[in-house]
């Protein structure tokens, strides 16, 4: 499989302080951007290169080490396990213009018609889809403003987490990870789930202006242009609305059922995004499952997958700047890339 997505930019992440070499094994400290001992894998603060410089002899090999087998095993079973996806005759899309690598900065629009052609909208009516709809209005999307976060919109937190681990989706993740001693329980793992997607963080100038949540399914406008909105619901309500302009797309990927993938260039109330990807036909769990899994499991690095029989990998960046409990990090952003 090969394609064209190319979302981010590598950064040169091995130099200390964000580096590990000759780091192994020091000690914690809620100073450092991020850590080398072993406990790093379990509150997922690691380095980027800590599996370079400090994966112990036989680690793989180990009950709680999650190998590139594991991920592919456990992503086809959550791929099977997503009873809530849009069956082919939910959704019609029209893609229209495949845009060339040179192409994607043009912000021209190459597709008159919108990108959606037909959504049956029973689906909304699910549970995990209707508790996911309602926290999409629940953020300022400019960056540099104080998110006013109500009690009405943490019930509604909380109610997503409650449907999605109703789902054997979710529970297979759970007790995926419970076998990899990451969590000791369901009620821990959803404490946690809270916190990495929903705690507020600043991108702005020290504002709580952003969570992993908004950026990665709400989206957010910073310095002009789109940032995160990788989902294809928002994208079908704003589209629906006339805020959402489909330009064009880059890639689209080989599956024949849904989910599919999408590479796509559009305007979200005249501000652009050049290349984002998303999901298209998957329910919320799915994503949020998948999303989560790869944060945990290698932070910072691709993210190999296997989604019905084909390869797909994921990149997530952890939020650096502050943290939560002993030391855990945030989620910065989430993405499907090349695999």
């Amino acid at each position: 499989l090969r394609t064209t997505l190319l979302f981010l930019s590598s950064k040169d992440l091995y130099t200390a302080p964000d580096s590990c070499k000759g780091r192994c094994g020091e000690p914690y400290n809620e100073e450092d951007e991020c850590h080398c001992n072993t406990e790093c894998k379990t509150y997922h603060n690691c380095c980027e290169d800590y599996y370079r410089h400090c994966r112990p002899e036989g680690f793989s090999s180990s009950q709680d080490a999650i190998t590139d087998e594991d991920l592919l095993h456990i992503s086809e079973q959550l791929y099977q396990a997503d009873h809530n996806k849009a069956r082919p005759t939910d959704i019609a899309i029209n893609p229209q213009y495949q845009a060339s690598p040179e192409e994607t900065g043009d912000q021209e629009d190459r597709s008159l018609q919108p990108l959606y052609k037909y959504v049956n909208e029973k689906l909304f009516s699910k549970p995990t889809y209707a508790s996911f709809i309602k926290l999409l209005d629940n953020y300022q999307r400019a960056t540099g403003r104080e998110e006013d976060v109500t009690v009405e919109e943490l019930r509604e937190q909380d109610n997503f987490l409650k449907e999605v681990m109703k789902t054997e989706l979710m529970k297979k993740l759970f007790t995926f990870l419970h076998k990899k001693n990451r969590y000791g329980s369901e009620q821990e793992f959803v404490a946690d789930l809270k916190e990495m997607w929903f705690g507020l963080y600043s991108r702005g100038d020290g504002e709580q202006d952003s969570s992993g949540f908004e950026h990665v399914f709400s989206g957010e406008v910073k310095k002009g242009k789109v940032t995160g909105f990788h989902n294809w619901i928002r994208f079908y309500l704003l589209e629906k609305q006339g805020i959402v302009n489909y330009f064009s797309h880059n890639f689209n990927g080989p599956w024949d059922t849904y989910p599919i993938v999408l590479g796509l260039q559009f305007s979200w109330d005249g501000f652009y995004k050049e290349v984002g990807s998303a999901f298209i036909g998957c329910s919320p769990e799915f994503e949020f499952g998948l999303y989560t899994l790869c944060f945990i499991a290698c932070p910072g690095r691709a993210c190999h997958l296997s989604l019905g029989g084909y390869s797909l990998s994921i990149q997530t960046y952890a939020w650096t700047k502050s943290t939560y409990g002993n030391g855990k990090k945030y989620i910065a952003t989430a993405y499907v890339i090349s695999p």
